[in-house]
């Protein structure tokens, strides 16, 4: 993936599992979008639906040692069939290679979900967990 070509606009699904590992990879590597990994496993829907939606190539200009990522705004399945937002930094080799959205319409209710959905720290706050659960 050239990084000089636009984000990519495809819609990502992913199952319980890739987005735990994903989560892990982005904490591996210290990127600055990402849940913590036991959160995920601990309210994401094991047999849960995700989806990523990148929104910009992203970079840490202080660690050049770091590959520049795409930041995807991410949906999360929730035990209870909710959904939440949020960010996850992805490298371009761990996108590139997960199952895209082929259907519109399930893309455009992603969309939709994603505009309605509340973040995560906001959905922590409304079930009285506070942020500092993450």
């Amino acid at each position: 993936m050239e990084f000089d070509q636009p984000v990519p606009r495809e819609v990502k699904v992913i199952d319980t599992a890739s987005l735990c590992r994903l989560q892990e990879r982005a904490g591996d590597l210290s990127l600055n979008a990402r849940l913590d990994p036991s959160w995920v496993r601990a309210n994401a829907a094991p047999d849960g639906t995700h989806y990523l939606w990148p929104a910009l190539w992203n970079s840490l200009s202080h660690r050049p040692d770091v590959p520049r990522q795409l930041r995807c705004e991410f949906l999360t399945t929730l035990h209870a069939g909710d959904h939440v937002v949020s960010w996850l930094d992805v490298l371009p080799e761990d996108f590139a290679p997960l199952p895209r959205v082929t259907s519109r319409e399930v893309g455009m209710r992603v969309s939709r979900l994603l505009d309605r959905s509340p973040s995560v720290r906001d959905w922590l706050l409304r079930e009285g967990g506070g942020p500092g659960r993450l």
